[in-house]
């Protein structure tokens, strides 16, 4: 196995630091030579550690995300609960970091992952009647993204999640 030179390894680091910073402050749609210029490195450097700018953004948010997405696994008596705490998390974590809308739509393993994690608490909290059956996962997906685009132009993150939240009710008194 090779060895990695210091020099590299700092570059690396510096990398992922300006990307956690700027993928939080703009979104995917920061620019790499701005991620490469905030590190203090040239464009080339970026590139030899992460091909594609996918590769950089999972890199930067996979550890977050993930963790986000384990807590969706864990057991719940109350589905609907369970399913309603998880896009509160999300709601919450979105308000202060704009690379979370991003990691549900951009392409890469983590928005598959974290697709499957709605859909998985969506099931579960249909199948309890906590929540209207005519919902997809799809839907919800795409409706949270709305969600986390609308706080960028400065909507209220809590009225706005308040409304989702209670439009996923089921009328059916479980």
């Amino acid at each position: 196995m090779a060895t990695v030179r210091a020099d590299a390894a700092r570059n690396r680091a510096k990398v992922l630091e300006a990307a956690r910073e700027l993928f939080a402050e703009q979104g995917f749609e920061v620019p790499l030579d701005e991620i490469a210029a905030r590190a203090e490195v040239g464009p080339g450097t970026v590139y030899r550690h992460f091909p594609t700018k996918q590769a950089l953004f999972q890199a930067v948010t996979e550890e977050r995300v993930a963790a986000m997405i384990a807590t969706a696994g864990e057991p719940s008596n109350d589905p609907g609960a369970a399913l309603f705490a998880f896009l509160g998390r999300m709601a919450d974590e979105a308000a202060v970091k704009r690379d979370l809308s991003d990691a549900i739509t951009v392409p890469t393993e983590l928005r598959k992952s974290m697709q499957a994690a709605i859909g998985t608490l969506l099931t579960d909290a249909q199948q309890a009647g906590a929540v209207r059956a005519d919902i997809t996962a799809v839907d919800l997906v795409a409706l949270m993204k709305g969600l986390m685009q609308s706080m960028q132009e400065g909507a209220n993150p809590q009225v706005l999640l308040e409304i989702v939240l209670r439009g996923l009710q089921s009328s059916r008194k479980p």
